[in-house]
């Protein structure tokens, strides 16, 4: 039993994620956030510690690096699994709910951001430079886009909060909407890139490799095709899981794949170390 805890840790945070989309989206699991919230949390921490994040440690071995980087791209998903619970689409949430929500996804940016800089050196360290520096660039751009945006969303939310109702300029909405669509963009080239330079350093396959590129490259194709203003998502209009352009442009949709990477990365620092 215990040799396949490694695994059973691994194949719950590929599902933990998609779990926390849906517990997320259930308005009426508000009322229990408290208990179910911390309860994933926990889970989450416990698989990842399974999977390999038990390797992590002082130096700069292999496995150290490897489950640095998969540590920060899971964290992510695992606060917002317990900040989240019930939260719901941003028009059905309260104010507090929604001020919470950003203050989440800036961290979550600064987060993704890093374990793509960490996951950058373990690569470099390993002699993959090209197509990794690439993905590192694009990861960096990404990261920057994402915290400015986003903290115009905070700084906005909180404005609200203290009863200013004052509206954005004009010229700041549409600012906000070109620096999301590209924060998106150069998330999706990102994993796009890191997952092809994982596959040229043999930690992930080659299937793998292909399908996280493939569906980078379908998610990015849904953002050009929506453009660059974020589409109205309220009660009124047409249900936001319906059009695919919207779902692409979600702040946090982007960090799926890097959490499901980082549960790879997880998994492969565990086969290391035990090597």
């Amino acid at each position: 039993m215990q040799k396949n805890l490694p695994r059973l840790g691994y194949v719950f945070l590929c599902i933990a994620p998609f779990l926390n989309l849906v517990v997320a989206g259930a308005r009426a699991l508000r009322p229990a956030h408290l208990v179910v919230g911390p309860i994933l949390f926990v889970a989450i921490a416990a698989a990842a510690w399974m999977a390999g994040a038990r390797t992590l440690g002082p130096g700069r071995s292999e496995s150290g690096q490897l489950a640095l980087a998969g540590v920060m791209l899971i964290l992510p998903f695992a606060i917002i699994s317990l900040l989240w619970v019930g939260i719901g689409a941003p028009f059905q949430a309260t104010l507090p709910e929604n001020h919470m929500r950003f203050v989440v996804l800036v961290v979550d940016s600064i987060l993704v951001t890093g374990g793509f800089v960490v996951l950058w050196g373990a690569l470099h360290d390993g002699g993959e430079l090209l197509v990794s520096t690439v993905g590192l660039a694009a990861s960096v751009c990404a990261g920057t886009a994402y915290f400015i945006c986003l903290n115009i969303s905070l700084a906005q939310v909180a404005m609200r909060v203290r009863g200013d109702r004052t509206p954005l300029p004009p010229i700041v909405g549409t600012f906000y909407d070109a620096v999301e669509f590209f924060a998106c963009l150069m998330t999706y080239l990102a994993i796009a890139m890191f997952a092809t330079s994982l596959c040229r350093a043999r930690i992930l396959g080659r299937g793998a490799a292909v399908a996280y590129a493939a569906a980078s490259a379908v998610l990015m194709l849904f953002l050009v095709m929506r453009g660059f203003e974020y589409p109205e998502i309220s009660g009124r209009t047409a249900p936001w899981y319906t059009q695919p352009g919207v779902i692409a442009g979600i702040p946090a949709i982007p960090w799926l794949m890097p959490t499901l990477m980082g549960a790879v990365l997880l998994r492969r620092a565990g086969e290391a170390k035990a090597r």
